[in-house]
């Protein structure tokens, strides 16, 4: 894949589950929320889930590239720092994307035929290390990659959410380069999954909760 692969991991359009996934947006708008407050949510996000799963992205990779591929101290570490059942879940049905697209593209490789073995199911970071070790992606795109999907996921959500100019979206993202910057150096700096950074936002777990028992919604989480 070369060059072509962490542009693909980048690409909104990516067929993985982000169609059905807000990365928060929404559970924040039913709160109160507003337009003017989205870029607040996106340096929260990236100080935070977004820091949280880029690092958990790059240990699984790392863990791709061995002798014996073992995601299980990745995941435990991960399913450990998300302690909203309904995030959880979201994680898993992405991560079931992501296999999925891992098996279409490279199903012999070690890294993916690994991943059935993951219990109950693939989280999400854990799966695009996966794929990423699958593509050749290195740990630093590979950071961004994740890091970037969080902004234009929730970006993305907004133009559904809460309707304006679509520009918006480029000069939000534009706006928190300093912070994905941050959150990927820190990303890399983690060496082992002990480490894993466990940081969370209380009103977003709290958000996630509500928004589960909503009847009327447009995206899983």
């Amino acid at each position: 894949m070369g060059a072509l692969a962490p542009l693909l991991l980048a690409d909104g359009r990516l067929p993985v589950g982000a169609y059905t996934y807000s990365a928060g947006l929404e559970p924040a708008v039913a709160a109160g929320l507003t337009r003017d407050r989205i870029p607040a949510l996106l340096r929260a996000r990236l100080l935070t889930t977004a820091l949280t799963e880029a690092a958990a992205t790059v240990l699984a990779l790392r863990a791709a590239g061995q002798d014996r591929v073992d995601y299980g101290s990745v995941q435990q570490a991960l399913e450990a720092r998300t302690p909203a059942a309904p995030l959880r879940a979201a994680s898993m049905t992405l991560g079931r994307g992501v296999h999925r697209l891992a098996r279409r593209l490279a199903p012999d490789h070690p890294a993916v035929l690994a991943l059935p073995g993951v219990r109950p199911r693939p989280l999400r970071p854990v799966a695009l290390g996966a794929l990423g070790a699958a593509l050749g992606v290195g740990e630093e795109e590979m950071a961004y990659a994740v890091v970037y999907d969080e902004l234009q996921t929730i970006t993305s959500a907004a133009l559904k959410l809460l309707p304006g100019d679509p520009l918006d979206s480029v000069a939000w993202i534009l706006g928190a380069e300093s912070g994905a910057a941050a959150a990927v150096s820190a990303a890399l700096a983690v060496r082992t999954p002990a480490d894993l950074p466990a940081r969370t936002a209380p009103l977003t777990e709290q958000w996630a909760l509500d928004h589960e028992r909503s009847e009327r919604r447009l995206f899983l989480a």
